[in-house]
C-alpha cells in the first residue's frame, strides 16, 4: 500500500504572548472555518516538517485528546501537515 503524502495547510491560529514575551498558539482555524481550541502544548523546538517540508518553531500540542503538529514558519504564517488528497 502506497503512504499518502503530506501538505501544508495554512491556518489562522489565536496566539497570546505572555509576560516573557514567549508566543503561545490558543487556538487553530481550519479552512472551513472550525475553530479548535488547543488544550495543551507539550513541546516547543525549532525543527523541520519531514512530511510537508518547511523549517520553524514546532509546537506539538494537545487538541481534543489528540496529539498534532503545528508550525510557525519564519514567513510568519502558521501550518500543519495533512493528508494530501488523491
Amino acid at each position: 500500500m502506497e503512504e499518502q503524502k503530506s501538505c501544508k495547510v495554512y491556518v489562522d491560529v489565536g496566539v497570546e504572548f505572555t509576560a516573557e514575551g514567549k508566543m503561545r498558539p490558543s487556538w487553530i482555524r481550519w479552512t472551513d472555518g472550525h475553530i479548535f481550541q488547543i488544550d495543551r502544548i507539550k513541546q516547543i523546538c525549532r525543527a523541520a516538517s519531514r512530511k510537508a517540508g518547511g523549517v520553524g518553531l514546532r509546537y506539538t500540542v494537545i487538541i481534543s485528546g489528540q496529539e498534532s503538529q503545528l508550525y510557525y514558519e519564519e514567513n510568519y504564517k502558521w501550518f500543519v501537515e495533512a493528508k494530501h488528497p488523491q
